[in-house]
């Protein structure tokens, strides 16, 4: 595993880190124990940045990740608040947040956070800019050590990036979502915010398991929201039509090297980016976290590979992406 700091908070983490929304809820039931051999095995690979939120399962995501860094002082915690009722759409007051950010340190078993995100708040809110006051005061009352923004748009992730104090910004970035390099990387590069990557396989798409036959948990917001029911589209599949993204997926595969899975192949593309800090996968089983770790130990991509691919997604993929982008 290699290592990048994590923008001014001078903090080293693992470049392959972990998401648990798959451990919490929306990928179907995860039992306790597999979640606890995930976390553990990630961490055996080298992953030291876990990524969570008060959401995922109602806080259960956040009790397992609890549970896990009891003991451990060299594992980073980003969780999340901002979706429960109690604070979206417009509902985002000081005392709403703190009540979250209460819950989130009582699940996770700490005095401070290490960084709070902003859990997609509307773009109105984030305009309209009370809520960032609100960040600053929990840090200055020890509730938190650092605060950033997770986004679904470019033009929010603007918004945020007018806030000199906001350290990092978590994206959907992948080979289907490429519209964050020509638009934000210099400029997060330049303010030195930290880029967290959610979605980097495109919801399984991009490891090149999935068909048009394939079928999902009910509990799955692969089933569930594939065409935006439940929330923004651009979370699930990145935004592509199901049967659209399984077509592309299979025509990437030409693209990968031999001693790569197809899963690996994207995680490196996205690390070849000097922007990004840290990329969060998420498993749904212990050898997935093995896995993804060891996309870290492998070589850039060549020029020519990311050039291919960068016209494959103007050409092929661009004007199919629905949703926020």
């Amino acid at each position: 595993m290699n290592y990048r700091i994590f923008g001014k908070t001078g903090f080293k983490n693992s470049e392959i880190g972990i998401g648990c929304w798959q451990i919490g809820s929306c990928w179907g039931d995860i039992p306790e124990k597999t979640a606890e051999q995930i976390l553990n095995a990630a961490y055996e690979a080298g992953t030291n940045f876990y990524d969570t939120a008060d959401v995922y399962g109602n806080g259960k995501s956040e009790k397992y990740v609890g549970k896990f860094i009891k003991g451990k002082s060299d594992v980073f915690v980003a969780t999340k608040v901002g979706r429960s009722d109690t604070t979206y759409p417009d509902k985002y007051s000081e005392k709403n947040v703190t009540l979250c950010v209460d819950g989130s340190l009582k699940r996770l078993g700490v005095e401070s956070l290490d960084l709070l995100q902003l859990h997609c708040a509307p773009q109105n809110i984030l305009e309209q800019g009370d809520i960032f006051q609100i960040m600053r005061k929990l840090k200055k009352a020890g509730k938190i050590k650092n605060w950033g923004v997770s986004v679904e748009s470019i033009d929010e992730a603007l918004v945020c990036l007018q806030q000199q104090d906001c350290i990092s910004l978590q994206i959907i970035f992948n080979i289907f979502r490429q519209k964050p390099i020509d638009t934000i990387f210099e400029q997060c590069k330049k303010q030195d915010v930290a880029l967290i990557i959610r979605l980097p396989v495109a919801s399984g798409l991009l490891t090149g398991k999935l068909t048009k036959q394939s079928t999902f948990a009910e509990s799955d917001h692969r089933n569930f929201n594939r065409d935006g029911q439940a929330f923004n589209v651009g979370e699930t599949f990145a935004g592509l039509p199901f049967e659209k993204g399984i077509e592309l997926a299979d025509q990437v595969k030409q693209f990968v090297p031999r001693e790569m899975t197809m899963a690996q192949f994207a995680l490196r593309w996205i690390l070849d980016f000097d922007a990004v800090s840290v990329i969060i996968p998420g498993a749904s089983k212990p050898q997935q976290a093995i896995d993804n770790a060891k996309a870290s130990d492998f070589p850039p991509l060549d020029k020519e590979l990311h050039e291919k691919l960068k016209d494959f997604y103007e050409e092929k993929i661009k004007r199919h992406i629905r949703g926020p982008y």
